[in-house]
């Protein structure tokens, strides 16, 4: 079974950037290994014959026909908006410039 070492939790944090105790380093080690090992079973699965797939089950995705209708008028819209300015929407400044 291939093990993480506690040298390589540390290598990954700090590419990650995170910032970890000793008893998180250890710990992230062992859940990594133990993730590893389930890997490991995964592999020694049987798998001829077994084409590829994203799911367990087929799926379709139910779309409806795309149907043209008219639009609400800008006028409507823009009346029921709280503060509307030259056809357009006025919304507060989220960006500081």
């Amino acid at each position: 079974m291939a093990e993480i070492t506690r040298e390589e939790v540390e290598h990954v944090a700090l590419l990650a950037r995170l910032r970890l105790s000793d008893a998180e380093k250890d710990r992230l080690a062992s859940e990594l290994s133990a993730v590893l090992a389930h890997f490991q079973a995964l592999q020694a699965a049987d798998t001829e014959g077994v084409p590829p797939t994203s799911h367990a089950i087929l799926m379709e995705n139910v779309l409806r026909d795309d149907v043209t209708r008219p639009s609400l008028p800008r006028a409507e819209l823009l009346a029921a908006a709280p503060e509307a300015r030259d056809e357009f929407f006025v919304v507060p400044r989220v960006v500081d410039t």
